[in-house]
C-alpha cells in the first residue's frame, strides 16, 4: 500500500485546489474550442510548477517525481490536456536537457523552462515512424560549426505554442538505431516550420502538430548528449513519460468513477437509485477495482524511478494497465450515465475521448507489450 508522506499530502492539497478553482472553469471551453490554455500555464508558471522537479539552481523547485506525478494526476482530473501539454513541457522536453546537456545549454534554456518563461515539446515521430522510433528519417548532417537538418515530424505536443524543441535525427544512417542523436532547435530558427494543427477526437486543448526542416541550420553546440546516442537517451526519456501517462490515465479514470457514484446515487429508474442495482453495482465495483490496482502500480514505478532504481518494465506496465483502465472506466461511465453520459455538458465522455489518446502516445498499448514482455523474459530469475 502507498504510504505518501506529509509533504506529498500538502503537494496534493495545493494542486487540488488550484485545479478546482484554476483549471477546472476552462476545461469545457478549451476543449470546444480547441485552445491551449496560456493563462493557467502562466499561473502555474507563478508556483514553480513548470520547473517543479529541477534544481533550484535552474530556477527550479528542487521536489521529488513522485510529487510531479501526483501532479499530473490531480490536473488530470480535471482537464486532461492540461496534464498532457504540461508533462510534455516538464518530462520529454525540460527533463533531457537537465539530464544529458551541458551547463551553458541548461543555463540557456533549461532556466527559461524551468520558469515557464517557455514552453517545451518533443519531437520524435514522425509520418512513417511511430512506434517504429528506431527508423526515424529526419536527418542531421555535420556542416563546420552546424548541423543541417531535413525532414518531417508527426504528432507533435505544444508545436504550435512551444519555443524549445528537442529533436531526433539520424547523424549516421550506416549504424542505425546506434546513429541517432537529438538536437535543441528553438522556434523560429530558419529552414523549421510548424505546420498543420491536427484536429483531434481528444485532448483538444493540448496542440498537436506537424513540423517540417528544410536545411535548418542548428548550431553544433545545440546537440543533446552524445554524438549517435540519442536513441537510448529517448528510450529513457519515454520511460519516465510513461509514468506520467499512466498519472493522467488515473486522474481520468477517479473523477470518471467519482462522477458515477455520485450518478447511481441520484438517478432513478423504476422508482429506485440506479446505484441500487446488482447491474451498476458491479460496474462500480470493477472501476473501483482497477482503479486501486493502476494506483499501486503507478506510485510503485515512480518510486522506484526517484530512488534510481530499474523501472522500465514497472513503467510499462503501470502505463499499459492505466491507460486501458482509464479508457474501460471512462467507457462504463458513459453507460452508467445512459443518454446525459453522450451529452458534452456532463464531461463523461471528454473523458474517453481524451483517455484513448493514452494507450496510443508514448508507445501503445502493444508496445508496452513487447516491452513488457523483453523486460521479464531478460530476468526469468525473479518470476
Amino acid at each position: 500500500m502507498i504510504q505518501f508522506s506529509e509533504e506529498h499530502q500538502m503537494v496534493r492539497k495545493m494542486i487540488q485546489d488550484f485545479a478546482r478553482k484554476e483549471v477546472a472553469p476552462k476545461a469545457i471551453e478549451i476543449d470546444e474550442n480547441e485552445t491551449f490554455p496560456h493563462e493557467t500555464f502562466k499561473k502555474m508558471a507563478e508556483l514553480n510548477l513548470m520547473g517543479l522537479i529541477f534544481e533550484e539552481k535552474y530556477g527550479g523547485a528542487g521536489m521529488d517525481y513522485i510529487s510531479y506525478i501526483i501532479i499530473l494526476e490531480e490536473l488530470a482530473r480535471v482537464c486532461a490536456s492540461t496534464a498532457l501539454s504540461y508533462s510534455a513541457h516538464v518530462s520529454l522536453a525540460a527533463n533531457p536537457i537537465a539530464t544529458y546537456g551541458t551547463e551553458a545549454q541548461k543555463e540557456k534554456y533549461l532556466k527559461p523552462l524551468a520558469a515557464g518563461e517557455k514552453i517545451g515539446s518533443f519531437c520524435l515521430s514522425e509520418p512513417n515512424a511511430g512506434s517504429d522510433a528506431a527508423h526515424i528519417q529526419t536527418t542531421a548532417a555535420k556542416d563546420g560549426d552546424y548541423f543541417i537538418l531535413n525532414g518531417s515530424k508527426a504528432w507533435i505536443t505544444n508545436a504550435e505554442v512551444a519555443d524549445i524543441f528537442i529533436v531526433a535525427a539520424v547523424t549516421d544512417k550506416e549504424k542505425g538505431a546506434h546513429g541517432i542523436s537529438n538536437f535543441i532547435v528553438e522556434r523560429g530558427t530558419p529552414g523549421f516550420e510548424i505546420g498543420k494543427k491536427e484536429k483531434k477526437c481528444g485532448m483538444r486543448g493540448s496542440p498537436t502538430s506537424v513540423l517540417h526542416f528544410n536545411e535548418c541550420k542548428i548550431p553544433a553546440e545545440n546537440l543533446l548528449g552524445k554524438l549517435n546516442k540519442g536513441y537510448p537517451q529517448f528510450l529513457e526519456t519515454l520511460d519516465g513519460g510513461r509514468v506520467g501517462i499512466a498519472a493522467q490515465s488515473l486522474g481520468i479514470a477517479k473523477e470518471a468513477f467519482k462522477r458515477s457514484m455520485i450518478y447511481a446515487q441520484e438517478r432513478k429508474a423504476f422508482g429506485r437509485a440506479i446505484g441500487d442495482f446488482q447491474a451498476i453495482q458491479f460496474k462500480l465495483a470493477d472501476m473501483a477495482t482497477k482503479i486501486y490496482a493502476a494506483e499501486n502500480m503507478i506510485y510503485h514505478a515512480a518510486w522506484l524511478k526517484q530512488n534510481g532504481k530499474p523501472y522500465k518494465k514497472e513503467a510499462g506496465m503501470a502505463k499499459l494497465f492505466a491507460s486501458e483502465a482509464a479508457t474501460e472506466i471512462a467507457n462504463q461511465a458513459i453507460q452508467i450515465h445512459g443518454g446525459y453520459g453522450y451529452i458534452r455538458e456532463f464531461e463523461v465522455e471528454r473523458f474517453w475521448r481524451d483517455a484513448k489518446l493514452l494507450e496510443i502516445g508514448e508507445g501503445t498499448s502493444e508496445i508496452q507489450r513487447l516491452v513488457i514482455y523483453r523486460q521479464w523474459k531478460d530476468d526469468i530469475s525473479k518470476i
